[in-house]
């Protein structure tokens, strides 16, 4: 390739425009714009690989985006009324089209290595874990966008009309859209997925730091994109109607190819990473390894709970505190254990509390662990936090709302006062047996604790 012509290409050609709209786009959806995506800011970067599956999901906008650009890119000759002109040069064509193509390469390659970057620099600066197995998930979004302006190049060339970059821009969003609504595995009742939506480059907004993509789909995924490009490139090259049928097959092959790599049940195209969710203790209190700075907060308080949660349910009661790493949709109910209390950082009651105030988050955790389904940092109904809260004042003597919780303090107090004066009156055999029916219910999910606590009486 001419360097002085790949030169000029960068500063002349629709490239640069391409990498610094690419650019410009995905920050602002993650830093700009209200909704799910202002979450997703302050997630992106929490741990290595949900930095990079935050950024993979933007490709729900940034791959339309390539490949409208690309399309944009490739009908230039068209616009300057030189493709006649330019055939007849003795300079391969391959050479011409090199050049095209490897300007918006080199833009969009840097665009989105400048994202990551910047995702990679603040992850460094917040978590002590770190490990290599995000640059899969950042290769693969990367080569999706080069791929997706080989495509467009190629054709934009072959239908060189005004029309065709917005026309691919809409299509290939409603495409991946339509790929995303069925892919949701992580939405109990969603539609069974097949093989075809992991074609999709776009992935899932994953809110659970433990989940990774699996191998298979990281290898059907680029052979699937090496494909797409290498009909975007031949389209480049194609004179005739007959080169270019032939220059579709690239793509045809590769998807091929793809959807046998891909596993055989979609749903294991998210996999728990197995390192990350190793566990690191202090005694009996363990959190996974992506979290271990968490370790030295919650020590203390877990074994002071634990001492309690002994002392109020004797042989029942949990014998350690662990973090729970067992993937949940959204909407899932979470995982229970009867021999672990156990902590999700997620939830705002434990990643906002410490000290005396994680200790009561803790027992209350113990003692009536959440059953209902929850969203992405929710602590339970209302019922469910005013029992934790009865449940934790009767051991510690006294009534005190669960800190992070979404439910306000004089809900919580306006539940919970009345059912602990009442608790607190029995004799203590009743108040014993109230209390390990309703750790029992909670656990289970068989019951409602807070009406157990209550005597029975429904609220």
């Amino acid at each position: 390739m001419n360097t002085r012509v790949l030169r000029t290409e960068l500063r002349r050609s629709v490239a640069p425009w391409a990498g610094a709209l690419t650019l410009i786009v995905a920050l602002a959806f993650l830093y700009l714009l209200s909704g799910p995506w202002w979450k997703g800011a302050a997630m992106w970067t929490a741990q290595w690989t949900s930095m990079a599956l935050w950024t993979r999901s933007l490709l729900i906008l940034l791959w339309p985006l390539a490949l409208a650009l690309g399309a944009l890119q490739g009908l230039r000759d068209h616009r300057s009324k030189m493709a006649e002109l330019l055939t007849s040069t003795p300079r391969p064509a391959r050479h011409r089209a090199a050049t095209t193509a490897g300007a918006t390469v080199i833009t969009l390659t840097a665009s989105f290595a400048i994202l990551v970057l910047q995702g990679a620099v603040q992850v460094a600066g917040g978590t002590s874990y770190t490990h290599l197995g995000w640059l899969p998930i950042s290769l693969v979004a990367g080569l999706s966008l080069v791929a997706a302006a080989f495509l467009g190049m190629g054709i934009g060339r072959s239908l060189p009309s005004p029309l065709t970059p917005p026309a691919l821009a809409v299509a290939a969003f409603v495409f991946l859209n339509l790929l995303r609504i069925s892919t949701d595995v992580m939405t109990p009742g969603a539609a069974p997925p097949n093989r075809a939506t992991l074609l999709s480059p776009a992935v899932q907004d994953v809110r659970n730091v433990f989940l990774t993509l699996s191998v298979p789909v990281h290898l059907g995924q680029t052979v699937w994109l090496l494909g797409m490009a290498a009909t975007g490139f031949a389209l480049l090259l194609a004179a005739t109607r007959r080169t270019r049928l032939l220059a579709v097959a690239p793509v045809l092959v590769g998807a091929v190819i793809a959807l046998l790599l891909f596993p055989a049940d979609p749903r294991r195209a998210y996999v728990v990473d197995e390192a990350a969710a190793a566990p690191v203790c202090e005694g009996p209190v363990c959190v996974a390894k992506a979290h271990q700075d968490h370790l030295a907060d919650l020590a203390g308080p877990g074994k002071k709970a634990l001492t309690l949660l002994r002392d109020a349910l004797g042989g029942a009661a949990p014998e350690s505190v662990r973090e729970s790493t067992a993937p949940r949709a959204l909407l899932e109910q979470p995982e229970r254990s009867r021999t672990a209390v156990l902590v999700d950082f997620d939830d705002r009651v434990f990643s906002q509390s410490r000290g005396e105030k994680m200790t009561r988050a803790l027992v209350g955790q113990g003692l009536a662990p959440i059953c209902s389904a929850r969203s992405d940092s929710e602590s339970g109904t209302l019922g469910e936090i005013a029992a934790q809260s009865v449940a934790a004042g009767w051991v510690l003597g006294d009534l005190e709302p669960i800190e992070g919780s979404v439910h306000a303090v004089s809900e919580q107090l306006q539940e919970a006062g009345p059912v602990l004066r009442e608790l607190k009156a029995l004799p203590w055999s009743e108040q014993i047996a109230r209390v390990k029916a309703a750790h029992t219910a909670a656990v289970s999910c068989a019951g409602d604790p807070l009406e157990i606590l209550d005597g029975g009486r429904s609220r």
